[in-house]
């Protein structure tokens, strides 16, 4: 039985390289998880009820595109996130999840050549992963650019030479930024959407991290693009409730963009879409719509950055995350020091290089180990004090 190559080269997903890592050593106390980005506080509790309010709905086929309804509510969150009007009907669509999303608008819009040659895929490093398997899939030469302390820890798009630009397709950029934390300012935005205006290339904005944040609200690419006239077509937004709602199960994501570009993913995903069954739309309709339990959300954030701030001060290289939910903690090297704290206190965290493109030294991840504060506020407070205690 013959097999494909394409993916032959793909290295082992972070979390079974992180199973191999650490599984066959006890762990040195109590386990507590702070590796992956799965949020643990509550949801708001009247979600089930809608839920089992509309499970007639589980009978029938739901809308591929997401409910009126449900498309509806997601303009008008971007309406009143990012003052950005969009036509609900043609410019937006739900989801089965973010990383969906971002694998699939590169199936559907990054195109076979660009200037006559092979397709770029721009990715900073460290990366979501499904940013690579998405410019794999669709046979693009994938570019990681670093994006460390020295360039702010965003990839600087800016510096790669014309020939790369020249046959750059795609562009991704998550802010806030996963895992260091980094928001892209309007500066930044400014100059990356000039950049892809000049170039002719893509945005896809992964910003699943936007509602998690210390004081101001991250800018959004697409607020920029409308302020700088620029194409439509030429930024696709992708967020989700996982984060936003507690809500990583729900599944809920959107994508909205030019119309045009949503054609080409509207007409891809009618036929390989996995829709969210109707009472799970029904029930994120109802979450897009509400800011009261998110707000509330923020606060229990704000508050483990204030410990996350207390527990690290003094420490050389410690970065304050501006954003999202996950502290970058430099290291010596990331899998001993994960290692060392698993089988010391049973504290477990993620190596930073499993995150990255590069070997030894050329991975930007290798000296840092990422850490999640999502348990119960009390419970990573204990597990902070206890990993500075072990590490440094």
């Amino acid at each position: 039985m013959n097999f494909p190559e394409r993916f032959s080269n793909l290295p082992p997903y972070a979390f079974p390289r992180l199973r191999a890592l650490l599984d066959h050593h006890t762990p040195g106390g109590d386990v507590v998880h702070m590796t992956i980005g799965e949020p643990k506080h509550d949801f708001p509790a009247w979600v089930t009820d809608v839920i089992v309010e509309n499970a007639a709905g589980f009978q029938s086929y739901p809308p591929n595109e997401g409910s009126a309804e449900l498309r509806g509510a997601i303009s008008d969150w971007i309406k009143r996130r990012y003052d950005v009007s969009v036509d609900p009907m043609t410019q937006v669509m739900a989801l089965n999840g973010t990383r969906e999303g971002l694998y699939n608008a590169a199936m559907a819009l990054c195109p076979e050549q660009k200037n006559g040659a092979k397709p770029v895929v721009l990715i900073p490093n460290p990366f979501y992963q499904v940013y690579m398997v998405a410019s794999i899939s669709v046979a693009a030469e994938p570019v990681f650019v670093p994006a460390t302390a020295d360039t702010d820890h965003l990839p600087d798009y800016a510096g790669l030479p014309p020939e790369v630009l020249n046959r750059t397709a795609v562009a991704y950029i998550c802010s806030p930024a996963n895992p260091q934390g980094a928001v892209a300012s309007r500066a930044y935005w400014t100059q990356l959407i000039q950049l892809a205006e000049q170039y002719d290339f893509r945005i896809f904005a992964d910003e699943c991290y936007s509602e998690i944040y210390r004081a101001s609200a991250p800018v959004g690419a697409l607020s920029v693009a409308q302020e700088l006239g620029a194409d439509p077509e030429r930024v696709v937004l992708f967020n989700s409730l996982s984060k936003r709602s507690n809500l990583a199960g729900l599944r809920s994501g959107l994508i909205a963009g030019g119309p045009d570009t949503m054609k080409r993913v509207h007409q891809l995903r009618a036929y390989s879409g996995a829709p969210l069954p109707a009472p799970l739309q029904a029930a994120a309709a109802r979450v897009w719509a509400d800011e009261a339990h998110v707000t509330e959300n923020r606060a229990l954030y704000q508050e483990k950055y204030r410990i996350a701030d207390q527990v690290f001060d003094g420490l050389d290289g410690y970065m304050a995350p501006e954003a999202g939910f996950f502290l970058w903690l430099p290291v010596e090297d990331g899998e001993a020091a994960a290692l060392k704290l698993w089988q010391d206190t049973g504290v477990r965290v993620l190596p930073g290089a499993y995150l990255a493109q590069g070997d030894g030294t050329a991975n930007p991840g290798k000296g840092y180990i990422r850490v999640a504060l999502v348990a119960p506020t009390e419970q990573t407070e204990v597990a902070l004090r206890t990993l500075r205690s072990c590490l440094y």
